[in-house]
């Protein structure tokens, strides 16, 4: 390594993957002298971002292994659903500390919602045992597209009143009314300001969030990782070589808006015609199913009739699968992923097979050869886990953990 490849923030980055987990380690690593390694690590000690462990050495004497330290800090993460949230207080490692899941309905508009779940989270906090001042972040998964960069949702379907709403600094200003504005620690955001106005907020859309979270939690050395959420709408996210895929400005995944040739009489809620999520998501399913006779108000609802076994339920929910499937090999074909995982209200056996059906039977054999069709292991908790894991990642990337540092942040 050369230059600021071994900044402090880098050698955390090592600590943090267990690439190098000794000073000498270190030393091998970057190639920097026992002094400056010494150095950089005073600064991340110093941050409390580190903390030490005892390991055996191969010449059986105890060596000291350099950890990084989870419980430094928390995070504050909300799931925003259609008609209901998830929020919680977790540390560095996306262990849960203190959480609760409450009616939320997305459509009374972002002043409402966002305001709601700053209310839960003062609760959550003493839960948790957490001063405001140890929270380094928040992080926000939603049912729609979003602009990484502003984060903006962009032209949701499902979400009126977000379009190009500043939720970023809205969440903030909640926070502060809820905490006040000087409760949260000083430059968390590598600014030198302390306070609310400081603390970073991000927002991705809810299958890219679940999918991270999968594909860290399960699927780390899986380089092509795809996510589809078939709930109240249908969306996909893209793990590639590590990295979340996110396309030029976060429409990437959108395929419940993809047209069905043979199903342009279906009105979908974005106005167009024949879009897969008017034929195959749970909206539509509950549509199908009410007018079938079996009163069904949401995607939740049809979880409910599927995992009590309704018959009317199951055969829908696999038909459903296969119109979903139709998309899939195309998406299959064009990124050869490892593992295809299925999550959301209508992640069910029966969904499972009428997506596999249709893979196999139009799929190009050896681009399904290696492929696993899996449903999701982190169910109703996946988008929480992933909201963590973008804040943690991007908080103590190298570069911004410079920042941090070179700022003064301690947590």
């Amino acid at each position: 390594m050369a230059g600021n490849q071994a900044s402090a923030g880098h050698l955390l980055r090592l600590i943090r993957s267990g690439e190098a987990t000794t000073r000498g380690e270190l030393q091998q690593a970057t190639g920097l002298s026992r002094s400056t390694v010494g150095h950089r690590l005073d600064q991340l000690f110093g941050a409390g971002w580190l903390r030490g462990a005892t390991g055996t050495s191969t010449g059986g004497r105890p060596s000291s292994r350099l950890e990084f330290d989870p419980t430094h800090a928390v995070v504050l993460v909300a799931d925003l659903e259609t008609r209901h949230g998830r929020a919680a207080v977790v540390d560095l490692s996306g262990k849960v500390l203190a959480e609760r899941t409450g009616t939320l309905v997305i459509a009374d508009g972002p002043d409402i919602v966002l305001d709601r779940i700053a209310r839960w989270f003062g609760p959550l906090l003493e839960e948790a045992g957490a001063a405001p001042d140890r929270v380094c972040g928040v992080g926000l998964s939603v049912p729609g597209p979003v602009d990484w960069e502003s984060a903006q949702v962009v032209q949701p379907p499902i979400m009126p009143g977000w379009d190009r709403f500043p939720v970023r600094e809205r969440m903030r200003a909640a926070l502060a009314e809820h905490f006040g504005p000087d409760a949260f620690g000083p430059a968390v955001s590598g600014a030198t300001a302390a306070g609310t106005e400081s603390l970073p907020v991000y927002v991705d859309n809810d299958a890219n969030l679940m999918a991270l979270a999968e594909q860290r939690e399960n699927y780390a050395d899986c380089g092509a990782f795809v996510l589809v959420k078939a709930s109240t709408g249908i969306g996909a996210g893209m793990v590639v070589g590590g990295e979340m895929y996110r396309g030029i400005d976060g429409g990437s995944g959108d395929i419940g808006h993809i047209r069905l040739h043979d199903r342009l009489d279906a009105l979908c809620m974005c106005g167009s015609y024949g879009c897969l999520a008017a034929v195959a998501s749970g909206r539509a399913i509950a549509e199908q199913l009410t007018a079938a006779g079996v009163p069904t108000a949401s995607g939740s609802d049809v979880r409910r009739h599927l995992a009590a076994g309704q018959p009317d339920a199951l055969r829908l929910a696999r038909a459903a699968g296969q119109r979903v499937g139709e998309v899939l090999v195309t998406v299959v074909t064009l990124l050869n992923p490892g593992v295809l995982m299925l999550g959301g209200d209508l992640a069910s056996t029966p969904f499972l097979t009428g997506v596999r059906e249709l893979l196999y039977q139009r799929a190009m054999p050896r681009t399904t050869a290696n492929l696993q069709v899996v449903t999701t292991s982190l169910g109703d908790r996946a988008a929480l886990a992933g909201a963590a894991v973008m804040v943690v990642e991007r908080l103590y990337d190298p570069d911004r953990a410079d920042a941090r540092l070179a700022a003064g942040a301690a947590g």
